[in-house]
């Protein structure tokens, strides 16, 4: 048995710069970082006492005899890349998917790590990263950027860089003490509600062209905002630039944000928050925003009616927490006497 945990992600800068049709022109570039909330992939192989041969809990219940009668896009694709046979496989989360925080790059990459770790090879967290983004974006053909599974591979607080030659991950140096004045000085509120990224990421992808102006400002920010956290700079200018980048990323596409969400940031401006963001492609899921400790109270206030949601930053990425060998052999190579 295998069970893996895979934290997912905020990003705070650069989001949009991260899709190929961008980044393999102008290059790109991502500030963001995983934090203390979870999905956790069980993977072993099933027994052969059932009717069906492959067992598969998520939101819903599957059990099939052929890989190909699996409805789970994501699911059924791996399987078939990995040659995986045989498996009972169960999905759970600390936060609710479709909400803006990497929901399904998470799952796809503890999930590669689980079957990887089943067939008894070891990949490092590069290998996991390309392979969540082979399969979500070329197997099962979504759109959407390439930072989620890069960021929850990895973990930690990072500046991504891409170009046409791939990507590179750097961690953002900063003193401990400035990194946790940083959370401390974030909150997060859950909307009420999830949606489904790809909605909004088709029309984003579509605005790319008409829009690579408003994107080149997105990317030169990921370097104003790296110069703000490794220096002595005010930190409060990092929440001042969180709104200005919401306000930009708006003006890309008119789904990123409705009525009802601009009314939620601008409760937050009022009670005090200097900036903030949906997490995310938009239109729901998870706000971030940057206040002040003596403020923060004045904002739970405002956005009571919203779930507030404490999160630590971690440094881990994705990893295997538990690991039991199994002798298994594959049902066609099983020899009955």
């Amino acid at each position: 048995m295998i069970i893996t945990q895979t934290p997912f992600r905020m990003s705070f800068f650069g989001g949009g710069t991260d899709f190929p049709e961008f980044y393999n022109e102008y290059g790109g570039s991502v500030i963001s970082t995983t934090f203390d909330k979870y999905c956790y992939v069980t993977v072993r192989h099933l027994p052969r006492f059932f009717e069906y041969s492959t067992e598969l809990s998520y939101f819903k219940t599957e059990r099939v005899s052929n890989v190909g009668d699996i409805q789970h896009p994501a699911i059924r694709e791996a399987m078939k890349y990995l040659d995986m046979e045989e498996i009972r496989l169960t999905y759970e989360a600390d936060l609710p998917a479709r909400s803006g925080i990497g929901t399904s790059s998470s799952f796809s990459v503890g999930m590669l790590n689980a079957f990887y770790t089943l067939k008894g090879k070891y990949v490092d967290k590069r290998k996991l990263a390309d392979d969540a983004i082979y399969l979500e974006r070329v197997l099962c053909n979504e759109t959407g950027g390439v930072q989620d599974q890069i960021a929850v591979s990895f973990g930690g607080f990072n500046r991504i860089n891409f170009d046409s030659n791939g990507y590179i991950v750097n961690p953002i140096i900063i003193s401990q003490y400035r990194k946790e004045e940083l959370n401390d000085n974030l909150m997060m509120f859950f909307t009420g509600f999830s949606r489904n990224s790809s909605d909004v990421q088709d029309t984003f992808q579509r605005s790319i062209n008409n829009k690579s102006k408003e994107l080149l400002e997105i990317l030169s920010l990921t370097d104003e905002t790296e110069k703000i956290l490794t220096s002595n700079c005010d930190l409060n200018d990092f929440g001042k630039l969180l709104d200005y980048t919401w306000k930009l990323k708006r003006s890309i596409s008119n789904k990123i944000s409705t009525d009802w969400i601009d009314n939620i940031y601008t409760k937050s401006k009022n009670a005090g928050a200097l900036g903030g963001k949906l997490l995310g492609a938009g239109a729901g899921g998870f706000f971030i925003f940057y206040v002040e400790l003596d403020k923060q109270d004045k904002v739970r206030e405002a956005l009571n009616d919203l779930l507030y949601v404490p999160f630590r930053f971690e440094n881990n990425g994705t990893r295997v927490i538990h690991y039991t060998l199994e002798n298994y052999t594959p049902a066609a190579q099983y020899t009955y006497k």
